[in-house]
């Protein structure tokens, strides 16, 4: 028995020795490898969360914002993570970041919409030139901001109209915020008949304004002659009002001027056209 036993020893001894070179050889590869994709998942997390805390900290940027860079933050370390553990393994990376660069440039061609609109939204959220609530004009639209997305922005009209307009098209052109300031100027041209008198005219618009208590008075109101147009002397007034009091004090200080007018005889003329004609008329006994 024993020389079978010493027989069997011997065959097994190369078979034992070439497992404890693959595992002196790779077994630390094993090793290193598990230890780089621990450390990478711990970190790619970690990082995740600082950039977060970080942004939210500053106040600067949206919540939506916050989580994305997060996010794209903590996938990309997980990409190197993995990269690394293969490369650690011996795996040949460069032909597969060269595959995965392709990929990712085909993808890109074929949502080059999408992710324009992608970045426009994050460039609205990081800018912020208006907030959810805020009245604007962007993107060839009107209307009260009711969503800021990643993709689209969406709008309600006056009469609650819901408009969806992509991001990219609102940052690419200009945008215009009505409710960033607290006041708002308000513009009124009226004109007048050739045959009134200017100063009684500007007295009783002057009369109408400061019995608004709506109007400020810091800038003072300003109220002028204009121009002499076509059918009528145009006077002009201009008042700096509350925001939200820019609507109503518009519409009640037009319709205060037109009153005061129509009780104190100032003409409010329309426009109208002389014509000349250098061929006299036809007479009736001509028709006839």
């Amino acid at each position: 028995m024993e020389p079978t036993s010493n027989g069997l020893g011997q065959r097994l001894e190369p078979i034992i020795q070439e497992i404890a070179n693959i595992l002196t050889i790779y077994g630390m590869d094993v090793l290193g490898a598990f230890a780089i994709l621990v450390i990478g998942l711990w970190f790619s997390g970690r990082a995740g969360r600082l950039i977060r805390r970080t942004l939210e900290k500053s106040g600067r940027v949206d919540a939506t914002v916050s989580k994305f860079f997060s996010n794209f933050a903590k996938y990309l370390v997980l990409v190197v993570t993995v990269v690394a553990a293969l490369n650690q393994f011996g795996v040949q990376t460069t032909s597969l970041l060269a595959v995965l660069g392709a990929a990712g440039l085909a993808i890109g061609l074929a949502l080059q919409g999408t992710l324009s609109n992608v970045a426009a939204g994050v460039m609205l959220l990081i800018c912020r030139p208006f907030k959810v609530g805020d009245y604007v004009d962007a993107g060839g639209h009107s209307g009260t901001v009711k969503q800021l997305a990643m993709f689209f922005t969406e709008l309600a009209t006056s009469d609650n109209i819901r408009i969806i307009v992509p991001n990219a098209q609102i940052w690419g052109n200009s945008i215009q915020n009505f409710s960033t300031n607290d006041t708002r100027r308000v513009v009124i041209v009226v004109g007048i008949s050739y045959d009134d008198d200017i100063e009684k005219a500007i007295e009783y618009i002057r009369s109408v304004i400061n019995d608004d208590s709506r109007i400020l008075f810091d800038p003072a109101p300003y109220v002028a002659f204009s121009e002499l147009a076509d059918s009528s002397v145009n006077l002009v007034a201009r008042v700096w009002v509350e925001n939200s009091d820019y609507s109503s004090v518009k519409s009640d200080l037009g319709k205060g001027i037109k009153q005061t007018f129509d009780e104190n005889g100032i003409t409010i003329p329309f426009p109208t056209k002389t014509v000349i004609s250098q061929t006299p008329f036809p007479s009736k006994t001509d028709l006839s």
